[in-house]
């Protein structure tokens, strides 16, 4: 866990003995039991005026769930602990943990090191983005309807894989196929290697270093899963504290989000068999893709969590278009 990485830059709001430099270091002695630290938290949230989008959606649950990641408990099990008393080694860890989240605005799941994709956990620090993506479903639901049977998939790539959570998902999702997952960081493919040993798939999962489609040689694959970086240039300038701490070569994709997948769709084809499948996740980007590519055919999929956030294209209905300029 980290807890010494990011000393923080100011002190608790409420109590705590200072340094010389006025900033507190150690907890306030009336924060005793885990229901006093998560009314401090969520007033120290609520207060510092975090953006809460690594995860969750508001400072209640960004609370519960540093409090317990932190205290190594379960994340679905606040109530029996309530009452607990913390000792003074846990009280110190927790204090600065919720300090570098109101102060210095770190995603819960650097601090922890930590996230969750679906029913899976992950190791992130921030040599990757925090996992989270409109594929955990579409994976879980195996693409159905447009892949009849999981099982005759036998080749599967994920382009941009940052921590691997999505080729950790497919290899469950198709459990014939070898996945081969690509990004351009070799700092996120250390990341990703952690993630494919921790859930046993190292036999199953092959990790390469690459551009997009740069590195692939020519492979093949029934299915391609991607997704790209797609901040536009406006949105990166405006992106909340929280957002800096990720990579921005995993986010930024130019003046308008879409430098990525004009360099997907160009050369994707030539790594689709027959009647193979590129979906590429773009947030809420759909109008901007259909007025970029007017002529293609996409076929864009709900999930519970959002709309049109994924698009779907199969092998015949891509160009087959040289490889767009960087």
């Amino acid at each position: 866990m980290n807890t010494e990485k990011h000393p923080p830059r100011q002190g608790c709001d409420c109590g705590g003995h200072e340094d010389e430099a006025g900033q507190a270091n150690e907890p306030p002695p009336e924060l005793i039991t885990v229901r006093d630290w998560l009314r401090h938290a969520v007033s120290r949230f609520n207060r510092a005026g975090i953006h809460c989008g690594h995860g969750v959606d508001n400072t209640y649950d960004e609370a519960v769930w540093l409090i317990l990641a932190t205290l190594a408990l379960p994340l679905d099990r606040l109530d029996p602990f309530l009452d607990a008393c913390l000792p003074d080694d846990e009280r110190l860890i927790l204090y600065k943990n919720i300090e570098y989240r109101a102060a210095e605005r770190i995603p819960t799941a650097y601090l922890v090191n930590e996230a969750w994709l679906g029913d899976y956990r992950f190791y992130v620090d921030e040599r990757v983005i925090v996992p989270r993506s409109y594929f955990a479903e579409l994976l879980e639901g195996r693409f159905a309807p447009w892949i009849e049977d999981p099982e005759t998939v036998t080749r599967a790539l994920d382009l941009c894989t940052g921590s691997g959570c999505l080729a950790v998902a497919m290899a469950d999702a198709f459990p014939n196929a070898d996945i081969l997952a690509a990004d351009l960081s070799p700092e996120a493919l250390a990341v990703a290697q952690r993630n494919v040993d921790d859930y046993g798939l190292g036999e199953r999962i092959e990790l390469l270093q690459g551009d997009l489609f740069d590195a692939l040689d020519g492979q093949l694959f029934e299915l391609i899963v991607c997704n790209p970086p797609y901040v536009t240039a406006e949105a990166m300038a405006n992106l909340p504290p929280e957002y800096l701490h990720e990579p921005a070569l995993a986010l930024a994709a130019g003046d308008d989000g879409l430098d990525a997948v004009r360099r997907l769709l160009a050369g994707a084809a030539k790594h689709l068999y027959p009647g193979g499948l590129l979906a590429v996740e773009i947030g809420h980007s759909r109008h901007r893709v259909e007025n970029a590519f007017p002529g293609l055919p996409f076929t864009w999929l709900s999930t519970r969590s959002g709309e049109d956030g994924v698009f779907l294209l199969r092998r015949e209905d891509l160009p087959e278009m040289p490889d767009s300029p960087r």
